[in-house]
């Protein structure tokens, strides 16, 4: 495995992966929008540069709640991409992973892919029959997957509709367009350009070189707000990954810009209120790595 690194602009640099193209390549797994949150400029590109080498282009779906109803990953180049239900379409995580990863391909694929699958018997009718495609790799083990997380996620696309999809993406690109613009004021922004439903500062302040990521992160939990992702992606320093979704009002997310302005304040004038937060949970910091390998577990019984 390769990883690519990017240009200036956040985008894949087209330069290394021309140079890394060759006869020996299976594909490129890409996330578009980034996890910068950028929209990648050279898409047509890209795909041109993967499919000409004979390789494949995949599509992480991490992000497609920036894009619904705006564009079609196969239009761009994609081949094959997954979709991440707990991200995009209202269903939670589970076991500390996605609940349901749903993959769909091209038509070029329809042969190949694994069976049986649900088709047409009747059109009139509209009933259906479970079929071997003509080339399948076969039965996968977990042949009828996460069956309550895919009806969960099938019913929060059927009530929102297409206009609702599409307006449910227009609104968390702008919430996110429009927290960069007022806190890039204030926290380093790596890349200053339009972004999607998301985007990455820097957890740096100025005058207040010993405050990091993390100490912001837990202050934000004394003012009322769920901290944002922290050190990803790691080409970010202390990088503070903020995804306002679809959902919050103009009066949350105005008021988590002026925590995060007091925060930075509040940095330069009395930093161990950081250092020392949270100050309003049950517990303060806890020793994460050592949690996760020296593991208390205790049965309670009901």
């Amino acid at each position: 495995m390769i990883e690519l690194p990017s240009d200036k602009r956040g985008n894949v640099d087209m330069d290394a992966l021309r140079a890394a193209c060759d006869d020996t390549v299976v594909g490129l797994m890409l996330t578009n929008p980034n996890t910068l949150g950028l929209f990648d400029e050279h898409i047509m590109q890209i795909a041109e540069v993967v499919h000409e080498c004979g390789g494949l282009l995949y599509g992480d779906g991490a992000n497609l709640n920036a894009l619904l109803g705006i564009f079609k990953p196969a239009a761009l180049g994609f081949d094959v991409m997954h979709y991440n239900l707990h991200k995009t379409f209202s269903t939670p995580h589970g076991g500390g992973g996605p609940g349901s990863g749903p993959v769909g391909a091209t038509e070029k694929f329809s042969k190949y892919l694994p069976g049986p699958i649900v088709a047409k018997a009747d059109a009139q009718a509209e009933t259906y029959k479970l079929v071997m495609p003509e080339k399948s790799i076969g039965r996968m083990k977990s042949f009828f997957g996460n069956f309550g997380i895919m009806v969960r996620a099938y019913a929060y696309i059927r009530m929102l509709g297409a206009e609702g999809l599409k307006a449910a993406s227009e609104d968390a690109v702008l919430n996110a367009n429009y927290l960069q613009a007022r806190l890039k004021k204030t926290y380093p922004l790596p890349h200053d350009r339009p972004c999607m439903h998301e985007f990455v500062l820097e957890g740096k302040i100025a005058d207040a070189a010993d405050i990091r990521a993390l100490d912001i992160s837990k202050r934000l939990i004394d003012y009322g707000f769920h901290p944002p992702t922290n050190y990803f992606p790691l080409i970010v320093h202390e990088a503070l990954m903020i995804e306002p979704t679809e959902t919050e009002s103009r009066e949350t997310l105005d008021a988590f810009i002026q925590a995060l302005e007091k925060i930075a304040e509040e940095a330069r004038t009395d930093p161990e209120l950081l250092h020392s937060a949270p100050h309003v949970t049950p517990v303060g910091r806890l020793d994460e790595v050592r949690a996760a390998r020296e593991l208390r577990l205790r049965w309670v019984p009901k």
